[in-house]
């Protein structure tokens, strides 16, 4: 998938790679649509963090989902 243009596709995928690679409990409380492009380059930043990483620490899953609550839609 092409993660250069800021659309929200993109912002969808990225949004659901995180939650399954974060193995996100309340992953359905965290719905791709409630993302908005006008945070993409903020997810895109997450989302290369997640993707660098293997295994995460309580407190980097913890740290990353405050991160993803902080960028939903008001």
């Amino acid at each position: 998938m092409n993660l250069e243009h800021a659309n929200q596709e993109n912002v969808e995928f990225m949004i659901e790679t995180i939650k399954t690679k974060l193995r996100m409990a309340s992953g359905a409380a965290m719905q791709a649509s409630h993302f908005s492009v006008e945070q993409y380059e903020d997810i895109k930043d997450l989302y290369d963090v997640v993707e660098s990483k293997n295994k995460f620490s309580i407190s980097e899953v913890e740290a990353l989902v405050s991160e993803l609550g902080k960028l939903r839609k008001k």
